[in-house]
């Protein structure tokens, strides 16, 4: 992965600091599947590329917590939303999906 390339972990990062938020700010309105909030050293891990979001709950959290595009997150943490994950698709439909996500197929590709 190049040095350009987001990752989870720096997305939340990113969006944290520019709220202007302490890892603990944020680790308070994250909460677990239990209901307690996730530690500031759980955030910190996950910032740094350490841990991933335990659930797809965490990642929506995070989300909705830090105005950022769901399906973005879901992509940086390379997961799918159950919504997405429980519909059978067919293969096409899932690459086509990917393509339109990724902003078309590559270049000096063609899609078949």
């Amino acid at each position: 992965m190049g040095t350009s390339e987001k990752t989870f972990g720096g997305a939340i990062a990113e969006a944290r600091k520019a709220k202007g938020w302490s890892l603990k700010d944020l680790a308070s309105r994250i909460l677990r599947e239990d209901e307690e909030a996730i530690s500031p050293q759980y955030l910190n891990d996950i910032e740094h590329d350490r841990r991933s979001p335990s659930s797809d709950r965490m990642v929506q959290q995070f989300a909705d917590v830090l105005g950022i595009n769901r399906d973005w997150l879901y992509y940086l943490a390379g997961r799918f939303p159950e919504d997405v994950r429980v519909r059978n698709l067919t293969e096409k439909e899932v690459t086509d999906a990917m393509l339109a996500f990724r902003g078309g197929p590559p270049k000096g590709r063609t899609r078949r």
